[in-house]
């Protein structure tokens, strides 16, 4: 495709940047358009699938019928069937008339199928059957109806990993990827993200009515070397950052300011079909486990003080062992253990330490070695921390929605997670969103 059609088609969408991996995305997307294909989207998430999209059907045969957009990730499993092909009146509990589903409302239109991972395994059985024969049925009926819908599908993780996982059909797979686009993630972009952050801010400039801000060379060449694991989303929220709080102070930001405004980025996405080191993981980018990686890491300074706890009761106890610190060292590193002979104590009765007295776990227990009175069973805790992190993890997705006002799409950003997958955890825990 030749440069100038290539650029007309930027100026016509707002797409900024001129790097080659997006030239060739572009030229895929317009040279795909006019024929009757499905395209399988790849990319990080906030990385502009939906432009994509949009590109496809302004410039296709169906440009004159309507175009939906849909977050499959964000409707909850027991509703998405009717959503997207509707249902028949009394067919469940509050369908208390018959409703059109989104592929009835777009005959003749495109359909944007986003996070299309997230849809449940029976609903994508649905969807291949429309995508063979162009035939769908309500919730509740058993009448067949047809729709001429070009479907669009976009996911930011390996479906294939998802398929060796049997989360997502194989058939389906291939029937969407009948042309596949791949949308770099920012970061990948070289150039074009001085140009967009410089886009950005002249933007919000204007909107705010204060002066825009300028970069010094060094402030460039640090925001280029940033990866940027939110894309262009990311880089949006800080140019608008940036813009509001550091104008008034001086239009031009050198390295040290803009740094203040650049998260730390930890694991460095390795393809653009993984979500991100905050947002991305094997599968999901970051999905509920990852939450719980959180409260771990967020446990481990407890450790300390139950380091100090055990050798209080060791000395105590009347059965200490002074090989103890010699043969394990690192196990009370970072402990004055001479400050705990200072430390009031009432020794245990007996003089002796038991199973009752302390549950240690069992790595611990090991680097003791203590084996007698069946010290080592921790078996009874195993429920109470359990219940500690499911509690702790509720916790963060009550303060999660709380920052967010509610906004369950900021508040699963902010946790590294689907909307669909906050939905059901807001289920579990019965959280009320007030």
């Amino acid at each position: 495709m030749l440069s100038a059609e290539i650029q007309s088609i930027k100026a016509k969408f707002g797409i900024i940047g001129n790097s080659p991996l997006l030239n060739q995305a572009i030229e895929v997307a317009a040279q795909v358009a006019p024929t009757d294909l499905s395209v399988l989207i790849s990319g990080e998430s906030g990385s502009g699938k939906e432009s994509f999209s949009k590109i496809i059907h302004t410039l296709s045969t169906k440009k004159h019928g309507q175009f939906i957009a849909i977050n499959c990730g964000a409707i909850p499993e027991g509703t998405i069937d009717s959503e997207l092909f509707g249902h028949e009146k009394g067919s469940f509990t509050g369908a208390l008339e018959a409703r059109k589903g989104y592929f009835e409302v777009t005959d003749g239109g495109t359909i944007f199928l986003d996070e299309v991972a997230e849809m449940p395994l029976g609903t994508q059985a649905r969807l291949l059957r429309v995508l063979e024969t162009g035939e769908f049925i309500r919730v509740g009926s058993s009448k067949t109806q047809k729709t001429n819908v070009r479907v669009i599908a976009a996911s930011n993780v390996n479906l294939l990993e998802a398929i060796n996982k049997k989360k997502f059909r194989e058939d389906l797979f291939y029937r969407l990827n009948s042309v596949p686009l791949f949308v770099p993630p920012l970061r990948e972009r070289g150039k074009d993200i001085e140009l967009i952050f410089r886009k950005f801010t002249t933007d919000f400039a204007e909107k705010y009515k204060i002066k825009p801000i300028a970069l010094t060379e060094n402030a460039k060449e640090l925001l280029m070397s940033y990866p940027f694991p939110g894309n262009i989303r990311q880089l949006k929220n800080i140019s608008e950052q940036i813009s509001i709080l550091e104008s008034s102070k001086g239009q031009i930001i050198d390295e040290s300011t803009l740094s203040k405004y650049l998260p730390e980025a930890h694991d460095k996405p390795t393809t653009g079909l993984s979500k991100i080191s905050a947002f991305s993981s094997e599968e999901n980018s970051m999905n509920e486990r990852e939450i719980l990686y959180k409260v771990l890491f967020d446990m481990k300074k407890d450790m300390s003080d139950l380091k100090k706890l055990v050798l209080q009761m060791i000395k105590n106890g009347g059965e200490y062992d002074a090989n103890i610190l010699k043969s394990n060292p690192s196990l009370f590193k970072n402990i004055d253990v001479d400050a705990i002979n200072d430390t009031e104590y009432e020794p245990l009765p007996n003089n002796k330490v038991t199973n009752s007295d302390i549950k240690l776990l069992p790595q611990d227990a090991e680097n003791l070695n203590i084996v007698n009175d069946d010290i080592l069973d921790i078996s009874h805790e195993t429920e109470e921390v359990s219940f500690s992190l499911e509690r702790q993890e509720k916790d963060m997705i009550i303060k999660a929605l709380k920052k967010n006002r509610n906004k369950r799409k900021h508040a699963a950003a902010d946790l590294g997670i689907s909307e669909r997958t906050l939905y059901r955890k807001i289920k579990q825990y019965d959280i009320e969103e007030n």
